[in-house]
C-alpha cells in the first residue's frame, strides 16, 4: 500500500478484526476514522446476483466523478461496463476485485487509472476489506478510494471511468505499524561488539571483535 489513507484504513481494520477474518459491521466507529471518511466507501454484496452497490461514498470519492455516488453499481464505474455493471467490452473486471474481498475473506489492493472525458488521466490507490453484517460474510465491504498524486484539474473535470492497473492480496498478518497505521520505523540491528568503525572489505562491512 503506497497511500497513507489506505494504510491507516487497514489498520484500524485490523486492529478491529483481532483474531477474526473481518469485524463487525456495526463495530465502524465513524469518528475513530473520521480523517478518512471523505475517502471511504462501503459497498453492498449480493454474491449470488454478481452485485455489487456503492451504499457510501465519502464527499472527496463522489467529488472525483462530480456526482453523488451512493447506489450506484461499483462495476459501473469502470471501463468496459455500462451504468449497470454490465461488461460491454474486454478489459479487467471489477468483479474480481469484490469476488476476492468475499469470497476469501481476504484485503486487495488495486492500482487504478482514472480518465476524464478530455482524456486526462490519473492514478489512484483503492483498498477493499471484508465485513460482517449481522453475522454474514460476503454481505459488506468497507474501502477507501485515493489519488496517488493531486493534478490541478482534480475537483474540476470529473473521471468518467476507471480501469484495474494492478491488483494484490493483503497479507493476514497485522502491518508494521504504529499508532497511526502508518508503517513503523525498522527494527534495530544489533550492536557490534565494540564501537570502533568497521573496516570495508570489498562489499562487505567488518567490525572489530571485542577481544584481540
Amino acid at each position: 500500500m503506497k497511500h497513507p489513507t489506505s494504510r491507516m484504513l487497514h489498520a484500524y481494520w485490523d486492529r478491529l478484526r483481532g483474531e477474526r477474518a473481518a469485524p463487525e459491521r456495526a463495530e465502524i466507529e465513524p469518528g475513530q476514522i473520521r480523517h478518512l471518511l471523505a475517502d471511504s466507501l462501503i459497498l453492498e454484496l449480493d454474491l449470488p446476483l454478481r452485485s455489487a452497490t456503492l451504499r457510501l461514498a465519502g464527499t472527496r470519492i463522489c467529488a472525483l466523478f462530480g456526482r453523488e455516488l451512493k447506489g450506484v453499481p461499483f462495476a459501473g464505474l469502470w471501463r468496459g461496463f455500462d451504468g449497470a455493471g454490465l461488461p460491454v467490452a474486454h478489459g479487467a473486471d471489477p468483479w474480481r476485485i469484490v469476488e476476492m474481498v468475499a469470497l476469501d475473506t481476504a484485503g486487495v489492493v488495486a492500482g487504478l487509472r482514472g480518465t476524464t472525458a478530455a482524456g486526462e488521466s490519473l492514478d489512484l490507490e483503492l483498498v477493499l476489506l471484508p465485513l460482517r453484517h449481522h453475522g454474514r460474510t460476503h454481505v459488506r465491504a468497507l474501502g477507501t478510494l485515493s489519488p496517488v498524486l493531486a493534478p490541478p484539474w482534480l475537483g474540476l473535470h470529473p473521471l468518467v471511468r476507471l480501469e484495474t492497473t494492478t491488483l494484490r492480496v493483503l497479507s493476514a498478518a497485522a502491518p508494521d505499524s504504529v499508532g497511526d497505521g502508518l508503517p513503523g520505523p525498522p527494527h534495530p540491528l544489533p550492536a557490534p561488539a565494540n564501537d570502533l568503525a568497521p573496516v570495508r572489505r570489498g562489499h562487505l562491512l567488518v567490525h572489530h571483535g571485542g577481544r584481540p
